[in-house]
């Protein structure tokens, strides 16, 4: 089939929240506040641009399922159109513009949020971007290389994470402006990402999920979807303390 893009991705609500707010994107495919545990891995050609994104409605807001499968559901659609960092930035501009008047016309939804994180991927880049704490990590052979930027105060001594989140697409009363991260990444056959929210990146310690990453590739049963299902059990042995997004994103020849 020529280059291709392999995508192993699931979403659960963890062991302490009582449902899942958070959305998930792959290419057109979108999964919002549902529940799986089985990892789902689908196949696209590498060629015209393709979305993979985390959105993590924020907690303790009215509606975060609504404003992440909002999100989620925007990319998937704009997905095909965003064939370079200045569209990606307009995209999350607009879709932070659409958070926000969703809320207007329903009250119940007032200060509904969500952060996002994800990556578009062309024949020679990675574009990665997000607003807000979901993360985008490359896994390379010496671990996790984060190319995200958590928008979120510098954490003091003996602290590894934090819930003030600086910056989200929504998530205020009325329309606040946001400067979406976005970087552009070369990319190669072999290329391997990790997307995901922040429910499992603050129980699980980076050099852990590397290693679970390294042993499960390796391994005699490897696959991305097992290497997808070790970092979900990870969370969840962790406490699984909110909600589990993730996304193992592989480029092969």
């Amino acid at each position: 089939m020529g280059p291709y893009i392999a995508v192993s991705a699931l979403s659960h609500e963890g062991l302490v929240r009582e449902h899942n707010e958070d959305s998930l994107t792959v290419g057109p495919w979108t999964l919002c506040a549902t529940v799986t545990t089985n990892p789902q891995t689908l196949l696209f050609p590498l060629g015209p641009p393709c979305v993979i994104a985390v959105a993590d409605g924020l907690g303790g807001h009215p509606g975060g399922e609504v404003a992440s499968a909002l999100v989620a559901r925007r990319l998937a659609a704009d997905g095909g159109a965003l064939d370079g960092e200045e569209a990606v930035r307009e995209e999350l501009l607009a879709c932070n513009r659409a958070v926000y008047a969703a809320a207007a016309e329903e009250p119940e939804l007032a200060a509904m949020g969500t952060t996002v994180a994800g990556l578009v991927l062309l024949p020679e880049w990675a574009l990665a971007f997000n607003v807000g704490d979901s993360r985008v990590y490359r896994i390379t052979g010496d671990g996790l290389r984060r190319v995200s930027v958590d928008d979120s105060p510098p954490l003091p001594p003996g602290r590894r994470t934090t819930s003030v989140v600086t910056q989200t697409l929504g998530g205020s009363l009325g329309l606040t402006f946001v400067e979406p991260h976005v970087r552009a990444v070369p990319l190669t056959a072999g290329d391997r990402y990790l997307v995901c929210s922040d429910g499992l990146t603050d129980p699980v310690p980076e050099e852990e999920l590397a290693g679970l990453l390294e042993r499960s590739f390796e391994g005699a049963d490897r696959s991305d979807g097992r290497a997808a299902f070790e970092l979900w059990k990870a969370a969840i042995e962790a406490g699984g303390p909110d909600n589990i997004t993730l996304a193992l994103v592989r480029v092969g020849a």
